[in-house]
């Protein structure tokens, strides 16, 4: 089952979704500056963004929306398949270990 999340309907809809890639990261988080606020009167209202820029480090940066550039479908299926071939190569290491084990344990 999805979560779902409510938004105010006096509130835009936030343009990127959590766990969105963009050429800036990863979208892990997101929050709104309400009009009439302080934050929004210091900040101008609208969405925040929480990226994490490298998925190997915990630095993680903040945008406002016209801030963030989405990556092009090129890129995103670059991203992807670059990390799906890392995965696969994981999963092979594991398997021959697995197969290493086994045999030891067959053997002995």
């Amino acid at each position: 089952m999805q979560p779902t999340l409510s938004i105010p309907q006096h509130w835009g809809y936030p343009r990127f979704a959590l766990e969105q890639r963009t050429e800036q990261g990863t979208i892990l988080g997101l929050y709104y500056y309400p009009s009439g606020t302080e934050l929004a009167e210091q900040f101008d209202e609208g969405w925040r963004y929480v990226l994490m820029p490298n998925k190997n480090s915990d630095e993680i940066s903040y945008f406002q929306e016209n801030q963030i550039q989405p990556l092009s479908p090129e890129e995103l299926f670059h991203q992807i398949t670059a990390e799906i071939g890392f995965y696969q190569q994981q999963i092979n290491i594991l398997n021959r270990q697995l197969t290493v084990l086994t045999q030891g344990v067959n053997n002995g």
